[in-house]
């Protein structure tokens, strides 16, 4: 699949997701200013690439999107809270999310943080409304949490903090991406497998098409953090040399960077190259897409 139908296949399941995303965003539960913050960046936009790799590894095994919508919602709403506490003044410290100011800027500190709180809370609520077997719902829901915690993002977001103004190794990078950045991605696809009831070689097959991609995406991003601007990234460029972290860039350089991010988008394609359909062709042409964007 050619980048230009991975773009619009990438935009028909964020609109499907969006709208469903609305929904929870309209619930009046919550009080008013922090459901505004919540909406503020929930709906800021985005690529919905998360939720579009869990509904593809459903939809690939012969589960409707109808079916896992509620979870996919859940894994936006998820890194849209990690991307509240990561703009924090405590954490990146970053002004502009998504080419407006960040949540923090726009209602607060403590009302950033509240919002973070929430949407990570409501988000394993939404991911309780899957109608399937309890037994796939709960396995998804391990596999994400695992994921998202300290196991994974919030692990990898430690690392990344203390790693602040020194050089780190390159191991020691590609282990920290793979649970800052990585771990939610994979768990996106494997969670989309687990739900519709893979088998397990399939699940370790997904499950290294996964972590591959996130390499590759992570790698990507440190390129466009360097060759990028501010009003196509939606953020502050050159964040990253301005916080002395250590980047692929900045340990093997532009062009290393690039070959690296395409081998490990081949990687992820490979892992999948027995799978066949629409959905399948999507995931290959997302892992292709992830890196042409950086040539």
């Amino acid at each position: 699949m050619d980048s230009q139908a991975v773009k619009a296949r990438l935009a028909e399941l964020g609109a499907m997701v969006e709208a469903r995303l609305q929904g929870f965003a309209d619930d009046p539960g919550a009080p008013l200013r922090l459901r505004e913050a919540m909406v503020y960046s929930l709906m800021a936009g985005g690529k919905r690439l998360r939720p579009a790799l869990l509904l593809s590894a459903a939809s690939l095994f012969g589960t409707a999107a109808d079916k896992v919508l509620p979870f996919a919602c859940a894994v936006e709403m998820v890194h849209t809270y990690s991307l509240i506490h990561d703009d924090l003044p405590a954490m990146d410290d970053d002004d502009l999310r998504r080419g407006r100011p960040s949540c923090h800027k726009a209602f607060g500190e403590a009302t950033a943080i509240l919002a973070g709180d929430a949407l990570q809370a409501d988000a394993f609520r939404a991911m309780t409304l899957c109608d399937l077997p309890a037994e796939r719902v709960l396995a998804a829901v391990r596999e994400f949490a695992c994921a998202a915690g300290s196991f994974g993002m919030c692990g990898g977001q430690q690392l990344d903090m203390e790693a602040e103004e020194q050089a780190i190794a390159l191991e020691e990078l590609r282990h920290l991406h793979a649970l800052k950045t990585g771990a939610i991605l994979r768990a996106a696809v494997v969670c989309g497998c687990l739900l519709a009831g893979a088998p397990q070689r399939d699940l370790e097959a997904f499950g290294r098409f996964g972590a591959s991609l996130g390499v590759a995406f992570q790698i990507a991003d440190d390129i466009l953090d360097v060759v990028g601007d501010t009003a196509t990234l939606g953020k502050p460029a050159g964040s990253d040399a301005e916080a002395h972290k250590s980047t692929y860039p900045s340990l093997v350089g532009l062009e290393e960077s690039r070959r690296l991010a395409r081998a490990h988008a081949d990687e992820a394609i490979a892992a999948i190259a027995a799978y066949g359909g629409p959905d399948a062709d999507f995931l290959r042409g997302l892992a292709n897409f992830t890196v042409t964007r950086v040539k």
